[in-house]
């Protein structure tokens, strides 16, 4: 059953994020980042993972203004022309 959306999730009491750093691994998460994934049978299973070539990583401020990949284009190919290069 999919979850509605306007339904906020309460915070576990058991959580506490009262010491955490936002971002803490931001930069290093972009070049490169591993993923474990522990299974119900108690195995583990690894993934890792690195940014590819040619692949862009926004930074949040701009993410929340461009959604999509085509936004971006579209933005980018806007201030190319602007500056003569489209």
């Amino acid at each position: 059953m999919k979850k509605d959306n306007s339904e906020k999730a309460d915070m576990r009491r058991e959580y506490d994020f009262s010491k955490g750093v936002r971002e803490k691994h931001y930069k290093q998460y972009g070049e490169r980042h591993t993923v474990r994934v522990n299974k119900e049978d108690g195995t583990v299973s690894v993934h890792y993972f690195t940014q590819e070539e040619g692949s862009v990583i926004l930074d949040p401020d701009v993410k929340a203004r461009f959604r999509d990949s085509a936004s971006v284009n579209r933005a980018l190919r806007s201030m190319m022309q602007k500056e003569g290069r489209g």
